[in-house]
């Protein structure tokens, strides 16, 4: 399949008009079908409140090992916390054994998730050299045993399990088909495939082949992820794949507006326009207030320092300021900096509360 073309901007989406009725996941009515992908280090609790309040209608986690031994970890307890977060709430683990697997689940759905995903698509080599993430695609029987651990596991709570994954291994182990067919057989609610393999990392393209292969091959949701970085470019993916919904990753590092953005064009074939900077700049403030009460000021000054410089990065002098930005050690310096720079460009706009 070539990149498919996208529609023209102000086309009636008529092929998707199925993707108007509700998206139901367990118990779980989705609120529309533009859904957050989870990004380590970046999918955090802040990241995730925000990314809902401007249209993501399904967020998930970053991914939370499966060994128990690390649980109590600070690095854990973070990616863990869902405090004042709307549900259902989806956290994703990653592991490579099924009893770890299992004990895993049922341990976040105690403590207040509603849905789990199991990483198979995270292609980092820390991830894939323990044989977890992306590199379960190699062992089928053994992805399919997860499947079934967690299933099982989530089965006293109500709660579904999804799957994550990429098209394959390697170019010549497209094996997502294979791997749904067993996913589905195992008990899994709902699969998402980002269109690379593991041996891909994130250069080249995604390709829609292998995720089209797999909408066919199963009959639970698909989900179709990676390279889709506007609301034409969704509606032209779900077009040529028949899939369910689009799970955004990338594309909205720096623009969380896109979910919106995206979700206004499938629903209503409307093209909504970047915010201007003074609604963003209020979101982004929002943002790390958010950000620094869950991480505390020390962590928190270091994380927040890649989101500011995807904000910025479009910016006249964005780069520069990025530099200056980064060499800031404080909460204040860093919202005081951020204030001369937005408010500085737009002095007819009252200063950000958060910054004042």
């Amino acid at each position: 399949m070539t990149q498919p073309a996208a529609p023209a901007d102000s086309a009636p989406l008529v092929a998707l008009s199925r993707l108007r009725a509700p998206l139901w996941l367990g118990r779980h009515v989705l609120p529309n079908r533009v859904f957050a992908a989870p990004m380590a280090g970046v999918t955090d609790r802040p990241y995730r409140r925000l990314a809902r309040q401007l249209g993501a209608g399904y967020c998930v986690s970053e991914m939370i090992t499966a060994r128990p031994e690390l649980r109590d970890s600070l690095k854990t307890a973070r990616r863990a916390n869902h405090d004042g977060e709307a549900a259902p709430i989806a956290v994703q683990i990653v592991g490579t054994d099924p009893e770890q697997i299992a004990h895993a689940a049922a341990y976040n759905l105690e403590r207040g998730a509603h849905i789990i995903d199991i990483n198979m698509g995270c292609p980092a080599k820390k991830v894939c050299n323990r044989w977890a993430g992306s590199a379960l695609m190699q062992d089928e029987d053994l992805a399919a045993r997860l499947v079934e651990a967690a299933v099982a596991a989530a089965r006293p709570f109500g709660a579904p399990v999804t799957l994550k994954m990429r098209a394959g291994w390697c170019a010549a182990a497209r094996n997502a088909p294979r791997i749904a067919r067993l996913a589905e057989a195992a008990g899994a609610a709902m699969i998402v495939v980002h269109g690379r393999t593991r041996e891909q990392g994130y250069g080249g393209q995604a390709e829609y082949d292998t995720l089209a292969e797999v909408k066919r091959s199963v009959s639970i949701p698909v989900v179709a992820n990676g390279d889709i970085d506007s609301p034409q470019k969704a509606a032209a993916v779900l077009q040529a794949t028949g899939a369910d919904a689009v799970m955004i990753g990338r594309a909205a590092m720096g623009r969380p507006w896109l979910f919106g953005q995206i979700a206004a064009f499938l629903e209503r074939g409307v093209l909504l326009p970047d915010p201007p900077p003074e609604d963003w700049r209020d979101w982004l403030f929002a943002h790390l207030d958010d950000h620094y009460a869950l991480y505390g000021e020390a962590a928190g000054v270091r994380t927040a320092r890649k989101h500011v410089g995807w904000y910025v990065a479009n910016l006249p002098g964005g780069a520069a300021f990025r530099q200056h930005f980064n060499t800031l050690q404080t909460a204040a310096e860093q919202l005081t900096a951020l204030r001369r720079l937005l408010c500085g460009a737009l002095p007819s706009l009252p200063l950000p509360l958060a910054a004042a």
